[in-house]
């Protein structure tokens, strides 16, 4: 429950200690990191701690000045703002607490990863978030987000992940027009209109490989016919029907260099019509995958994928032994009483007999 007080962690690990990590314990405060003068690497995941302390206490500003990764998720902070005596912090972890306000980060140039996901915000504040010209990855999931703000000086941006919010529509993403290459958008309330916003999905991405936008207000699939560096669209949890409404990106599997190769649309309507994966496999012929099975797979022959496909495989090779083993169970019983006849009718008969 304890990190240890005064220069007890210290004396025990070292000054020159590189990589703290003290993970699922019942830590409660971070204490006993003053002293340590190479510090690199904390980790403090899963704990009960509810204050960033002690990371700028010692000489020099040591250790926060040495932190190049800080973790500090799945615990009970609610004020990052101490973050910004890590000047040199490349990786900042801290999703799973009860933050409300993004804070701290202003001066940390050097960031390349930020997680903040499954907390409480709701706001992505520019004057927080501009000055972090090296970010490549902004991890937001499941927070109270309302709108994409904050990122139109983030040009290095390679992954977004603002699933799980309240979004409705896809905007502010100008600045990633050549860097962004995943984002994740699953869970919130975006239309066909939210999703075709000029400084949104309507740009010209040239890297923009993965979009996730399932469990949104989708009817159709035209937001995303112009990507053509698309490999993988996950759909599912949508309100797309027909296979007109996904006929928008045949051009995406048929043009001249067509990459992509995986698309998820279960749950939608549309995955109920007659052979679903045939019609989309002959529409998109670039299709390696389709929902959870690889084309030529067991959904070829009727077994659906995943966990359910699995199970089913198992009950019908459970129900192949079952019929054999009463098969064979019939034959014996068969040959049993032939051989019982024919052992009666060779019997002698004996003086008493007719």
């Amino acid at each position: 429950t304890r990190m240890g007080s005064g220069d007890m962690l210290v004396n025990r690990c070292g000054a020159d200690l590189r990589k703290l990590v003290l993970r699922s314990h019942l830590i409660t405060k971070m204490d006993g990191l003053v002293g340590f003068q190479r510090l690199e690497l904390l980790e403090l995941y899963d704990n009960q701690i509810e204050v960033l302390e002690c990371l700028g206490g010692g000489e020099d500003g040591k250790p926060g000045v040495t932190l190049r990764v800080l973790d500090m998720s799945y615990n009970v902070i609610r004020d990052m703002e101490p973050v910004n005596l890590c000047p040199n912090l490349e990786e900042l972890f801290l999703a799973n607490n009860k933050i409300k306000v993004i804070s701290g980060l202003k001066h940390l140039k050097k960031l390349r990863k930020v997680d903040l996901g499954a907390n409480r915000i709701r706001v992505m504040p520019e004057e927080e978030l501009s000055g972090l010209e090296n970010l490549e990855e902004l991890w937001l999931g499941k927070n109270k987000i309302e709108s994409i703000d904050g990122i139109s000086n983030l040009t290095k941006l390679r992954r977004l992940d603002v699933q799980s919010n309240r979004l409705t529509k896809v905007e502010n993403l100008t600045a990633q027009i050549d860097t962004l290459e995943e984002l994740y958008l699953s869970h919130n309330g975006i239309n066909d209109e939210g999703a075709s916003c000029e400084t949104g999905l309507a740009l010209s991405f040239t890297k923009l490989n993965t979009i996730d936008m399932g469990r949104n207000r989708l009817k159709s699939t035209k937001p995303f016919a112009h990507l053509l560096a698309l490999e993988e669209l996950w759909l599912s949890g949508n309100g797309i029907t027909t296979f007109e409404d996904v006929g928008h990106i045949s051009v995406l599997g048929t043009r001249h260099g067509a990459c992509l190769e995986g698309i998820y649309l279960e749950m939608n309507p549309v995955a109920n019509e007659f052979e679903y994966r045939k019609t989309l496999a002959d529409m998109i012929p670039s299709l390696k995958q389709i929902d959870a099975d690889m084309i030529g797979g067991n959904a070829a022959h009727g077994i659906p994928g995943g966990d359910a496909g699995r199970q089913q495989s198992m009950v019908a090779r459970l129900r192949e032994l079952q019929d054999a083993a009463i098969i064979r169970a019939r034959q014996q019983s068969e040959e049993q009483q032939q051989e019982e006849q024919q052992n009666g009718e060779a019997e002698p008969k004996t003086a008493s007999e007719p």
